[in-house]
């Protein structure tokens, strides 16, 4: 049952897109799997094309004023031709797989019309990743993007449109939520369509629960990494800092937390700051907290700014430091760096930045360490994926069999490992399940499965009745038979 608190009445001008989106998804639906295929392939085209992947990302930067250029520039290139490898070849439509020996066929059958909300953060990337799945299943889409990040959007759908105007797919495949977004218009879509998908704030994934239609929502960010005592520390800090410099760290897979177990603690803060991270006293500790968190939650005055540009407006608030504060500006900073030791909301560095600010814990062993990341995730995080630098592969196993997470990710830069790389076997993504821990009913990397119905025929085979002695005898001769 639809929640009442959501609109139900199809009409007005969502209610239009939706209509629209069903005539072309019923005549989509039609298609041959070459058919889709090339559908999937332009709509890839219409972002990687290097002039509009650097348009798109100069025109996100200048509208969000979150991230840079260069970073989304890769980001689009890489997660979209990622996702184009997954999907090559991946059967779905018709029949996608045969088990004769259990009598099985699985049919691929589209979801319908999908809802996409996307955050800002990445207002070219993300969207494209949820179109093209969406694309692969024979469904329509439209797209709610977050209204900072609307114009961005808009324009790579107008990229898209051109290339189905080049393949004979219809433009309605794919449509724009209008402007100005807002929860009412967001909130109709999502009662109106037959699946949400849902990157962003936690507000927007309780929205899409609530909405009363089947919805994939993923949870909140706020990852924590571990470096052991046999890591190679050098190596360790490499990929933290290329992890957490990326795109000033607006990425969910970005660290927050950095772990350091004590026997290697000073040769990794060595090697961090040799990479540009700069370690504040407890006096800048202080007023970056006042700067970051004044009124208890996350300024927009830092989210995806680079570590320079806080360092410059916390000197402009901490007159009294302010001339160490230029120093460390000068030092031209890549990450900011805090040692902390408490967790929770009066330890707001416990949690989630979205910027290039990292909290830095120390442990006795990796026993405390991994402990550590347990209080953290207690407090925010739960679900989503923990950083791994050892060379003890038992240690990946027990943080996998013991932590909430979903991903262990061992000795990658995490936030670009995490979505998918060329170089590991995750599903190229965006959008990051975290399980009944991060409170969603999904804890994989999130791909066109997600946006397939499978129909499956059952066809009659050999009975296999197993004895009651095959199932209970174990259990009866340990046990009894009581």
């Amino acid at each position: 049952m639809k929640n009442p608190t959501f609109p139900t009445q199809a009409s007005g001008p969502i209610a239009e897109l939706v209509a629209r989106a069903r005539v072309a998804q019923r005549l989509y639906e039609t298609w041959s799997q070459e058919q889709v295929d090339t559908a999937v392939v332009a709509a890839g085209w219409a972002i990687i094309e290097p002039a509009r992947n650097r348009e798109l990302a100069e025109l996100a930067v200048a509208d969000t004023g979150v991230g840079n250029v260069e970073d989304k520039v890769r980001k689009n290139h890489r997660k979209t031709l990622g996702l184009l490898r997954d999907l090559r070849g991946a059967r779905s439509v018709g029949v996608i797989a045969e088990d004769p020996a259990r009598g099985l066929v699985e049919i691929a059958r589209p979801v319908g019309v999908v809802c996409a909300i996307t955050p800002s953060t990445n207002p070219g990337a993300t969207p494209a990743n949820k179109i093209i799945n969406a694309l692969k299943g024979r469904n329509a889409v439209i797209v709610a993007p977050s209204p900072k990040g609307w114009s961005t959007c808009a324009r790579l759908i107008e990229f898209i449109h051109a290339q189905f105007d080049r393949i004979g797919a219809p433009r309605d495949l794919v449509q724009l939520l209008p402007s100005p977004v807002n929860k009412q218009s967001t909130a109709e879509l999502m009662t109106l369509c037959d699946l949400v998908v849902v990157t962003g704030s936690q507000a927007n994934v309780r929205a899409a629960y609530a909405s009363g239609t089947p919805a994939f929502g993923v949870g909140a960010g706020n990852v924590a990494g571990i470096v052991d005592e046999t890591a190679d520390v050098a190596l360790a800090a490499e990929r933290i800092v290329r992890s957490k410099t990326f795109d000033n760290a607006t990425s969910c897979s970005s660290e927050n937390s950095v772990v350091l177990v004590d026997a290697v603690r000073a040769a990794t803060l060595t090697a961090l700051e040799a990479r540009g991270a700069v370690m504040l006293d407890v006096a800048q500790k202080e007023a970056l907290q006042a700067l970051m968190w004044p009124e208890g939650k996350l300024s927009a005055s830092v989210i995806g700014q680079s570590a320079r540009m806080i360092v410059q407006r916390a000197a402009a608030l901490d007159t009294a430091g302010r001339d160490a504060w230029l120093a460390i500006a000068e030092r031209d900073p890549r990450i900011l760096m805090v040692a902390e030791e408490g967790v929770g909301h009066d330890y707001p560095f416990s949690g989630e930045k979205l910027s290039p600010v990292l909290a830095i814990y120390t442990a006795r062993d990796f026993a405390e360490a991994a402990a550590t990341v347990e209080r953290i995730y207690a407090y925010e995080g739960a679900g989503h994926s923990v950083g791994l630098h050892s060379t003890v592969p038992e240690r990946a196993l027990q943080l996998g069999l013991t932590l909430p997470v979903s991903r262990v990710i061992v000795d990658q830069a995490h936030c670009i490992a995490t979505g998918g790389s060329f170089d590991n076997g995750l599903p190229f993504s965006l959008s990051m399940g975290c399980g009944t821990w991060g409170k969603n009913n999904f804890s994989d990397n999130m791909n066109y499965r997600h946006f397939l119905n499978i129909t499956r025929v059952s066809r009659p085979i050999p009975e296999k009745m197993p004895s009651e002695e095959e199932i209970f005898g174990a259990f009866f001769a340990r046990h009894g038979a009581e």
